[in-house]
């Protein structure tokens, strides 16, 4: 794993101190970024109680949408060499347990902080059940990952070019969002 272990949970001190409901904040990250936008996995759902099992994933591998994004993200800010990744702690193979890393507990959710470069983003060092980071974001904070464990789409907050530029890419499926509104979800 290219990530080390973060002892000091205060670069996430942001996001545990954010008054936002939890599935807001888990969703989407913290507020204030002036444009958001959800990178979907799956299509949304076309019917009311679809389930993600009648849909089959075309494309990319999720850890290679993420792998593209954090490409297009590092362009937008002045530390991409210098980012933070929390690992949803609900996944049994995190490396080394996460030995060393600082706990990050938000309602509802805790991680592991990591910290990292994003051209190490991608094969997250932890087992093929585990997605990647739950939450993301560079040491400037000019945009904010959150990938949680429930919905088939990553959150992102960002300035409102690197939204347009993620919802024109190519071979990423990236669609604005507003966060105050509930995004389709599948049962």
């Amino acid at each position: 794993m290219a990530f080390t272990p973060c002892a000091d949970p205060a670069p996430a001190d942001w996001i545990v101190s954010s008054e936002l409901p939890w599935q807001r904040l888990v969703g989407f990250g913290p507020a204030g970024f002036p444009s958001y936008a959800r990178l979907r996995f799956l299509p949304d759902p076309v019917f009311e109680g679809q389930s993600e099992a009648d849909v089959e994933a075309e494309g990319p591998s999720e850890d290679e949408r993420l792998r593209m994004l954090f490409d297009v993200l590092a362009a937008h800010t002045r530390t991409p060499d210098d980012c933070y990744f929390c690992l949803w702690d609900g996944y049994g193979d995190i490396p080394d347990g996460g030995a060393g890393a600082a706990r990050v507990v938000v309602p509802a959710r805790s991680y592991l902080l990591f910290r990292g470069s994003l051209t190490e983003a991608g094969g997250w060092g932890a087992g093929p059940m585990s997605p990647g980071p739950a939450l993301a974001w560079p040491a400037d904070r000019a945009w904010c990952v959150a990938n949680d464990v429930d919905p088939h789409w990553a959150g992102i907050g960002a300035a409102s070019l690197a939204v347009a530029e993620l919802v024109g890419h190519p071979h990423l499926d990236v669609t604005p969002a507003d966060p105050t509104r509930r995004p389709p979800v599948y049962l």
